[in-house]
This record gives structure tokens, C-alpha cells and sequence, in this order.
């Protein structure tokens, strides 16, 4: 592979794009492919083949053809509000699938290296951390204090910014109380319908690991459905 095609990759990875990684298996020659990108004249010919690959996101010889697919697909930012207990289970379920988190909390002494290693972490509340950050629609966010004044600001944000998926640790009672603040706060049911809470799918586990993995099902599942949107 040319020198050329390995900085745009890191570029672009570094960047956080889609795209993939073309090759010839009988030329050994490749070259990088997105949606907005045309193709060379070698790889012309399969372009719809190319395209239905991409699309779907699967990787392999493109059927008959000598074309080696691989995609690259951008990570989806996940915003963890509260360096709780749980949330070091959910960074070690997290790191497996393909995610970048952030951890944001006012305390300091919930935040050490000790306790989270190789995460970003802000020490800000919620409302100042997020108005520096760079979001979209297509962050997720997850809050685990129960403290309002810790929650509520971020999930004020969430809801404002629309993000894909907005999920609230806490039993029913904690959700009732926090639905009736955002309604106040101006938010309509619908709005306040489409944050998950009590967050995590329910299959019935008690314990802070099966919590944990409740509320990464949950986020994969809204993932895929938030990937398979973006294709159609």
C-alpha cells in the first residue's frame, strides 16, 4: 500500500470519517472511498457493487470481482455524566465495540487515574463541560449521579441538541421526579419520553456488572438503528 493512501487513512480516521479502503487483489493497487468520492477508472466498472458494500458496511471480495473491501466507520461519542461506580464497569464493557467516551464530573476525587485509565475526562459541570464540546446529533449521553444538580444540566443539553440517545441511572420513583423538573423546565412529553429511564434494557439483573451490560445493550441496539437510519 502506497505511502500516500496510509496518511489519508490516519487522516482520516483522525478525523472521524467513513470511508473505506479499496484494493485490487490483481494489481495490488488501492485506493480510498466514500460516498462524495469518484472512482479511478481501474475501479470504475464495479462501482455499484462498490457502493452496495459500503453501504452495508460489510467487508471482504466484493462477488465477482477481485476488489478487497475494508470499511472504516466512525465511533460514535458517548458522554458519561458521573464517575460512579458503574461507570468503570461501563468503560470496560464500552472499549470493546466502537465508541470514543468521555467522562464528565465536577469532583475530582471521583476522576483519578486510578480509576480511569486511557478516558477523557472534563472536571466541569455538566452545562459548562458541554457547551465546549463539539456535539451533534449523534452523541449519546448516559447520566449515572442521580444528583439533579449534576444531571438535570446535561440532560437539559441532550434534549436541546437531539441527541440519538439519552439514557438516566435511577429507579421509577427517581424517573418520575425527574420527568416532572424537565417538565417544568419547559421540555414536551415526547421530548422527555425519549430519554431512556430507568436506563438499560430490562432482563433482570441487579448487580452493578449486569446494570452495566443492561445499559451497553441498550446503547448498541440504538446504535444500530441510528447506523442503519444513516443508510437509508
Amino acid at each position: 500500500m502506497k505511502t500516500e493512501i496510509l496518511k489519508e487513512i490516519i487522516k482520516r480516521k483522525s478525523l472521524k470519517e467513513d470511508f473505506a479502503v479499496l484494493t485490487n487483489l490483481s494489481t495490488g493497487s488501492s485506493e480510498i472511498f466514500d460516498s462524495k468520492k469518484l472512482l479511478s477508472r481501474e475501479f470504475k466498472n464495479y462501482e455499484n457493487k462498490i457502493k452496495n458494500f459500503y453501504n452495508l458496511k460489510k467487508n471482504g471480495i466484493i462477488d465477482e470481482t477481485e476488489i478487497f473491501i475494508l470499511n472504516y466507520i466512525k465511533p460514535v461519542e458517548v458522554i458519561i455524566v458521573g464517575a460512579v461506580h458503574i461507570a468503570q464497569y461501563l468503560i470496560d464493557l464500552l472499549k470493546n465495540f466502537n465508541f470514543i467516551v468521555t467522562i464528565i464530573d465536577p469532583r475530582k476525587y471521583f476522576t483519578t487515574e486510578q480509576r480511569f485509565q486511557k478516558v477523557k475526562i472534563i472536571n466541569e459541570w455538566p452545562k459548562n463541560a458541554l457547551e465546549i464540546m463539539k456535539t451533534n446529533k449523534n452523541f449519546a449521553l448516559i447520566t449515572l449521579t442521580h444528583d439533579p444538580k449534576i444531571d438535570d444540566p446535561a440532560l437539559n443539553y441532550a434534549l436541546k441538541n437531539n441527541f440519538f440517545y439519552i439514557g438516566a441511572l435511577g429507579s421509577k420513583k427517581t424517573h418520575e421526579n425527574r420527568c416532572k423538573r424537565l417538565k417544568e423546565a419547559g421540555f414536551s412529553e415526547k421530548e422527555i419520553r425519549s430519554i431512556h429511564g430507568p436506563i438499560g434494557i430490562k432482563f433482570g439483573g441487579k448487580s452493578t456488572p449486569e446494570i452495566a451490560l443492561s445499559i451497553v445493550a441498550q446503547l448498541v441496539s440504538e446504535t444500530n438503528k441510528l447506523l442503519l437510519n444513516s443508510k437509508n
